[in-house]
């Protein structure tokens, strides 16, 4: 059984939650201008949790005769037989849960919107087989975050700094465009829908920097809108410096570091970020 429950997390790359949940934190925060009481904090947690692991399952479902066609994912655990499918799905559906009931928890208006972001997340798993516009769906989806922290402690959208959501979009939109590269050639041959295999490599190169920059101006104006100190901007200058760091480590003809660019860095955004807003409303 642990053994099990040990394949189905790093099937669903469990770790790589700290992608999102920072940013969702981030909102709660904003919204109670420090940190919110202990029930909240930990709904809030337990929501993006299965929020995210609910996602992460239906996407290794939707995808697996694609995993296992593609060089690079036929070992994942759906095509190698390591997890079966009615096993995802039972994960699938107890996160779902769990995402569903935490929801609850929190407030009224939390629990009305929690489909919109869950659907979100599962069309984004879609939508490579009919746009190219992927990278920003999965942006979009990871923009509830910060609206879902603000609005369980809130109960309102009421002041929501909507530039928050806006930079978490292009943040996402740009290392998953990246990201995308690796499977650019799979993607043609296989007739689905990315900015690397649409445009090539080099141009959705450029792209993600668009992306990117666009992400560290709405950042930036987070904190002027939010009225937050010297400790956030040091953490908008980190923030640059790991972006920066991302596109000197990985070019379209050399994909050797990806790993670091995709995983190491945009981990170490999302917590800078957050570590800087507490920071600067606590101190």
């Amino acid at each position: 059984m642990l053994r099990k429950v040990k394949v189905l997390l790093e099937m669903i790359k469990f770790g790589h939650t700290i992608f999102a949940l920072p940013f969702a934190l981030i909102g709660a925060f904003l919204a109670k201008r420090g940190v919110p009481e202990g029930a909240t904090f930990g709904w809030i947690i337990l929501a993006m949790v299965g929020a995210r692991t609910a996602a992460m399952g239906f996407n290794r479902i939707a995808d697996r005769k694609y995993d296992a066609a593609n060089p690079r994912t036929a070992d994942r655990a759906i095509p190698t037989g390591a997890v079966r499918l009615v096993e995802a799905w039972v994960m699938v559906v107890l996160f779902m849960l769990l995402y569903f009931v935490a929801c609850y928890q929190l407030n009224p208006l939390t629990l009305l919107l929690s489909p919109f972001a869950l659907g979100l997340t599962f069309l984004y798993s879609l939508t490579k087989r009919f746009t190219w516009l992927c990278h920003v769906v999965l942006g979009l989806a990871l923009a509830f975050s910060p609206l879902g922290g603000w609005v369980a402690v809130k109960g309102s959208l009421s002041g929501f700094p909507v530039v928050l959501s806006l930079g978490v979009l292009f943040w996402v939109a740009g290392f998953d465009t990246v990201y995308a590269c690796l499977d650019a050639d799979f993607d043609r041959e296989a007739g689905l829908y990315s900015l690397p295999s649409r445009f090539g490599r080099e141009t959705a190169f450029r792209l993600a920097i668009f992306f990117h920059g666009m992400a560290f101006l709405l950042f930036i104006l987070t904190g002027i809108v939010s009225g937050l100190n010297f400790y956030y901007y040091l953490g908008i200058a980190l923030t640059a410096g790991a972006l920066f760091c991302q596109h000197i480590a990985v070019n379209p003809k050399d994909l050797s570091r990806i790993q670091l660019s995709f995983f190491t860095m945009n981990g170490l955004i999302s917590l800078t970020l957050f570590i800087a807003t507490w920071l600067s409303l606590v101190v």
